[in-house]
């Protein structure tokens, strides 16, 4: 299949092209490491030329995959590109180079493309500087292509048509028996397409030989002749518009219901004229060459696989082929045996007298005690003496007992003489195995035996051929219709642009990425990462920046920042050393590139400012399951299916609450000098705002006003761990007024917390005074309520009354001014640290760490000379993607995904990851296997599982691994 353009296609592209001079660079996107889009534009006229390293250049109106990051190579042709005029493009001599110049005199710029070899693409300045290439190189000792050298431009070839003694020349130096069409098309610029094409109207086809059906004398003018219509078709490609065709292969198809074989047209070759060579072949016919190659190119894809799909058809077919072969093969192989049988009995029976004196000779000698090979010569010698006996004797098997004897049918001459006898009467001579322990009756009898057996073997293999024959062609047309579902899938997969990180969709509906490597860390965050993102990264050197993608710009769910910090963790070194450790959360516009005076970070190295907000510690467990993607009718069904979910939600759809029971974490209050803060369990929340609008009867106002604001809670599950839960989200004016705080500490056993009114107001920031009128005084906890959370904690009872008794005459000055002094000394540490200019900056100000951050207001982060612009990456598409596929739901394409167990909990096909010893690829072939097997399971779903290559799913496992789920031992077995 033809891939790449050669001289006489570039001639005629360029000519068409000519028509987008005068238009200016709107915008240069990537496809992939070689392939680039230039899109112009001249006022309400837009084009986009597509430019492919060593293969093509022709304007496309397909839509065309662009990288959502572009490469350095595309912001460099950006920088010097955009918005220039598109002044010439010409090719250079007869060679397969092109130079595209946008701009004029200093301020020009050319793009060179080079199609021939490895290809290349070269940005210069109006003096042919380089300034950019696409592939560095140095072609022989002189010529190098590197930025800030001279790109040659001397180096393209002329053209000109070879004159009689110039063709003499180079035909007198071929060898005898060459070909002329190979000869010709070495020293000449044509493309063996269009020599071939004016040879064949000439006369000369393709299997003309110098010197045999090619004299030179003789017909070199023909030659001549055909060389100087090439160079006519030539001239005038340069100067008009030509058409464009596809020349097609015909392949039939399989089909898998029974209207019969389809025809499939196969896409091999684009030309701009159709050529004598290919006028008896099925084409496609298009009104320019661009056009024609636009679509060559664009369904090269879907042609790979529909060709990849016929293959495997017809490896299906040949099976089936090859089992009615076998079939065939052994019933006549059964009928043959059968016949040689009864023959070798009938025969054995004839010769009874033969046979007889036969095994007594053999019988006697062996009797002698003389050793076989004197028994062998004794044979041969009475053979040649004439014994009758001895000459049937063809060979000797003493160490089985057996002697072959060569048997001639005695009654054959009589038989020939009855014409009236049946032809089957006459027996054939043949060679037979006599054994010597039997008789000559014994003999026949035994092959009378085999005769029967191999009679009711062909009777056992007919009943059972049409049997086999059936569930042959049952698997081949599922074969046949698998190959086509999976075809289809493969058309239908979109890669999604986080597909190249690792990454997973939390169970409150946040993307969660992260980076493979030192170059992928430092992509997210430079290009990925807004300020309203959230950094989270390992407490472990090496570890993957993970970036929690929140186009929101609210506060993120707790629940969210443990997945992504178990992410962070298993995929560093912890994953193989099976080590424990913390993993910490800040803002995006905390994250920058620039490094300390004297210091220097490395790729995929940043520098945190600010304080780093510890997550707990979390266990080595991973899921693999797979994500589903809904047809846009299907979406609304499952609006909602990932959000953030309440206490009772959450206990009530927990898989794993009775495990959770078993090792509950004590939560004890340890700072005894702050305001106490009520935390409640997670009980029915509706229940408690219906009690609480009946019952007055609770704290005052003061009262709550001298609670903790900075609660500190001690895990038992982790010695030593504290974690500093701020209780005072943002107030907003649609927020409503008895709004509560869930806090996950790690082990999903949630805390609900109820700030009060005024508690918020007093630490929030930005919040105007008439935006809190709105509010009216949070309603209070009812006796009964308190009651049950009092007896709920040991020893609660006497210490809320001691805090009570401590705090009673205090009043609001007095706390405020013991508040800060509490404060100061925990600021200070962290002011020394900043002293040297490290505060953070936002927008001129500067912002001491151990001020609580707005949560509302985001300023930009810092860009230096190295950031890059950030990518507006869009996250929307994850609300198509499903892991609960309802039976009504018309599913397209399934994407494996590799997330924290608990996030995948109620996901439908799911498997336990823990660091092990098996291989990754083992390990998720087993889980697939283990989903197909489920019960549950839709042919559809299916379908789909198996459409997904093995490459994908082992693509995101963080190392070996060893399986867990149920059942899954059975499985094995």
């Amino acid at each position: 299949m033809k891939i790449r353009f050669n001289t006489y296609d570039i001639v005629c592209s360029v000519a068409e092209l000519q028509s987008l001079i005068g238009m200016r660079v709107n915008n240069i996107y990537d496809i992939d490491n070689k392939t680039y889009l230039i899109r112009l534009q001249r006022s309400e006229e837009k084009a986009v030329i597509l430019l492919e390293s060593g293969n093509r250049i022709h304007t496309t109106a397909f839509e065309w995959p662009k990288n959502i990051a572009p490469s350095g190579f595309s912001m460099k042709l950006r920088k010097h590109l955009k918005n220039k005029r598109l002044e010439s493009l010409a090719q250079l001599g007869t060679d397969r180079i092109i130079d595209l110049q946008f701009g004029s005199s200093e301020a020009a710029y050319h793009v060179i493309l080079e199609l021939y070899d490895r290809g290349n693409i070269v940005l210069t300045d109006y003096e042919f500087t380089i300034l950019n290439v696409l592939r560095p190189h140095t072609e022989g000792d002189k010529v190098k292509f590197a930025v800030r050298e001279k790109y040659p431009q001397d180096r393209a070839r002329e053209i000109s048509l070879i004159s009689k003694e110039a063709l003499l020349d180079i035909l007198s130096k071929a060898k005898n028996g060459d070909q002329l069409k190979k000869v010709v098309v070495s020293n000449t610029e044509y493309g063996p397409a269009l020599l071939e094409h004016v040879l064949l109207k000439q006369g000369l086809p393709n299997s003309t030989k110098i010197g045999k059906t090619f004299d030179i004398s003789k017909d070199i003018d023909t030659l001549h002749a055909a060389l100087t219509e090439a160079e006519q078709i030539f001239s005038e490609s340069k100067k008009s518009h030509t058409k464009g065709y596809i020349i097609q292969k015909k392949e039939e198809r399989v089909a898998t219901d029974d209207s019969g074989a389809k025809i499939m047209y196969s896409n091999q070759e684009f030309h701009p004229i159709l050529f004598e060579q290919h006028k008896l072949m099925p084409f496609k016919e298009f009104d320019s060459f661009n056009q024609a190659v636009d679509e060559f190119y664009s369904t090269a894809e879907d042609q790979k696989l529909e060709l990849k799909a016929l293959q495997q058809e017809r490896d299906a077919m040949k099976k089936l082929e090859n089992v009615k072969k076998d079939h065939g093969q052994r019933l006549v192989a059964l009928e043959k045996t059968q016949e040689v049988d009864k023959q070798k009995a009938e025969l054995i029976t004839r010769n009874q007298e033969l046979v007889d004196r036969a095994i007594l000779a053999v019988q006697s000698a062996v009797a002698t005690q003389m050793d076989w090979a004197g028994i062998e010569d004794l044979v041969k010698d009475a053979a040649s003496k004439g014994d009758i006996v001895a000459q049937k004797i063809t060979k000797l098997k003493l160490e089985i007992n057996h002697i072959t004897l060569h048997l001639d049918d005695p009654y054959k001459e009589l038989n020939d003489s009855d014409s009236e006898n049946d032809e089957n009467d006459h027996i054939p001579s043949m060679s037979v195995d006599i054994d010597l322990a039997l008789t000559t009756f014994a003999n026949a009898r035994r092959y009378y035996d085999q005769k029967r057996t191999a009679a009711k073997k062909q009777q056992k293999t007919i009943e059972s051929q049409n049997k086999a024959l059936k569930s042959a062609e049952r698997k081949t047309k599922q074969t046949l219709k698998d190959v086509q579902t999976i075809t289809n899938i493969h058309k239908a997969r979109k890669v999604y642009w986080f597909e190249k990180f690792f990454w997973f969709i939390s169970s409150e509906n946040y993307l969660v990425i992260g980076g493979r490597d030192q170059q992928q860390n430092e992509l997210i965050v430079k290009r990925y990462m807004k300020p309203t993102d959230v950094y989270v990264h390992a407490d472990i050197h090496g570890a993957s920046s993970v970036l929690i993608k929140n186009p929101t710009g609210q506060p993120v769910p707790p629940k969210t920042l443990n997945e992504a910090g178990t992410m962070a963790i298993c995929y560093s070194v912890a994953w193989e050393a099976k080590v424990v450790t913390n993993a910490y959360w800040v803002w995006g516009e905390q994250v920058t590139k620039t490094a300390p005076t004297g210091e220097y970070l490395s790729t995929g190295s940043f520098m945190v400012r600010g304080k780093k907000n510890f997550l707990p510690p979390s266990h080595l467990i991973l899921g693999l399951s797979f994500l589903f993607r809904l047809e846009d009718g299907s979406i609304e069904r499952h609006i909602g299916e990932r959000k953030v979910l309440s206490a009772t939600e959450e206990d009530a759809l927990s898989v794993t609450g009775s495990e959770m029971g078993k090792d509950e974490v004590e939560v004890d209050i340890i700072d005894e000098s702050d305001e106490d803060k009520e935390a409640e369990k997670g009980e029915d929340l509706k229940e408690k705002k219906e009690e609480t609008n009946k019952d007055n009867d609770s704290f005052t106002e003061s009262e709550e006003e001298s609670k903790f604001p900075d609660t500190q809670i001690k895990i038992q599950r982790f010695p030593g761990t504290k974690v500093n839960i701020v209780t005072d989200p943002v107030i907003k004016e649609e927020e409503h007024e008895d709004q509560e705080n869930i806090i996950y500490l790690g082990d999903d056993k949630p805390i609900v917390l109820k700030p009060t009114l005024r508690a918020q107001n007093s630490r929030s920031r930005g919040v105007s005074e008439s935006s809190l009128k709105q509010f009216k005084p949070q309603e209070k906890l009812t006796k009964e309520d308190n009651t049950k959370q009092q007896q709920s904690k040991r020893g609660q009872k006497s210490k809320l009354k001691k805090i009570k008794e401590k705090y009673k005459d205090q009043d609001e000055e007095e706390r405020k001014l013991r508040m800060d002094i509490l404060q100061s000394s925990g600021a200070s540490k962290e002011v020394k640290k900043n002293k040297k200019g490290k505060d953070v900056h936002q927008g001129g100000k500067t912002q001491k760490k151990s001020e609580p951050r707005p949560q509302k207001t985001f300023q930009p982060r810092e860009v230096n000379d190295e950031d890059e612009p950030t990518v507006q990456a869009d996250v929307d598409m994850i609300d198509a993607l499903t892991g609960v596929p309802h039976m009504e739901d018309e599913l397209l394409f399934a994407v494996p995904v590799i997330a924290p167990y608990n996030t995948l909990v109620h996901y439908k096909f799911k498997v336990k990851l823990t660091p092990g010893t098996g291989k990754r690829g083992k390990a998720a072939r087993t889980a697939v296997t283990m989903f197909l097997k489920d019960r549950t399971i839709t042919q559809r779903e299916k379908d789909l599982l198996k459409a997904v290559k093995d490459e994908q799913l082992a693509r995101n496992l963080p190392g070996k691994v060893k399986l867990s789920a149920p059942r899954l031992q059975a499985l094995k077995k």
